[in-house]
């Protein structure tokens, strides 16, 4: 019982509970999730839960490996490579503003800039590459933006995500923003995002089955038969608050930056395979 109190607390469920001990740290909330889900789901592999729904359920899971030898976002990854790899106007390209020109980075992001003060995500970095050499941002949701994205992240899968947070009053204060996000009801469903992906994984609500936290951030970009094409992270957070009749916020607002950093986070050591598909 004493455990399961721990790790209630530990992963926000109880932030109802008036603050009588003191507030877990980013890792112990990030070990007490690996530890929820291990006993929500004792069959799955820990580095499985990157595939989101697919590693629950077994006839989901074999009709998307049958998508696996063409999916459809191989164009769109295609087209993001030849992108990157295409110089701006000034003769630079994005390889000019990332370590290690841009790949096999994409398990490092989002990170806390400590002289801006403020999370930075890969699709924001992307976009601040553009405008420093002279180019028009891109929309963040869909587009040229997931392509390249998508590009970035397909030259990490299998690398494990290691997102850091500083020993920094704000760095510590955007996680915990994050985390207050992920833990607030909200719309007129009166939903927080937990509501589905803590509390409820592995079971239907209408047509959808629902994910667990854990690992969700790795397979992103993904391409998804509801849409048709490629989106971001932050076009799902934005759909997610459509859901429960709440009103979403841009792409790369501060609470959604802050929110990756928060879910990113808790996927550390998992690794990333996006891009990848969803219903």
């Amino acid at each position: 019982m004493l455990k399961t109190k721990i790790i209630s607390v530990a992963l926000g469920v109880a932030l109802v509970v008036p603050y009588v001990l003191a507030a877990p740290t980013p890792e112990e909330d990030r070990k007490a999730a690996v530890e929820y889900y291990k006993q929500m789901f004792p069959d799955v592999q820990i580095n499985d839960f990157v595939n989101g729904q697919y590693a629950l359920n077994e006839d989901r899971r074999k009709q998307w490996e049958s998508l696996q030898d063409f999916p459809p976002y191989e164009f769109a990854v295609a087209e993001g490579q030849e992108m990157f790899e295409t110089p701006f106007a000034n003769g630079k390209t994005y390889a000019s503003c990332f370590d290690n020109e841009g790949i096999g980075v994409r398990q490092n992001y989002p990170h806390f800039d400590q002289s801006r003060k403020e999370v930075i995500t890969l699709e924001l970095a992307i976009n601040e590459c553009r405008e420093a050499n002279g180019e028009k941002a891109l929309r963040y949701k869909k587009g040229d933006i997931a392509s390249i994205s998508a590009y970035m992240a397909s030259t990490s899968n299998g690398k494990a995500f290691n997102i850091t947070i500083p020993d920094d009053p704000e760095a510590q204060a955007a996680y915990q923003d994050g985390k207050e996000f992920y833990y607030s009801r909200r719309g007129q469903l009166n939903f927080s995002c937990a509501s589905c992906h803590v509390q409820n994984p592995g079971k239907w609500i209408r047509a959808d089955f629902l994910s667990p936290a854990l690992g969700q951030p790795a397979s992103f970009p993904v391409h998804r038969s509801k849409w048709g094409e490629l989106g971001t992270l932050h076009r799902r957070f934005a759909g997610c608050n459509n859901n429960v009749r709440a009103k979403p916020l841009p792409a790369q607002s501060e609470e959604y930056r802050n929110l990756e950093y928060f879910l990113t986070y808790m996927s550390n050591g998992l690794p990333v395979v996006g891009p990848s598909t969803r219903p």
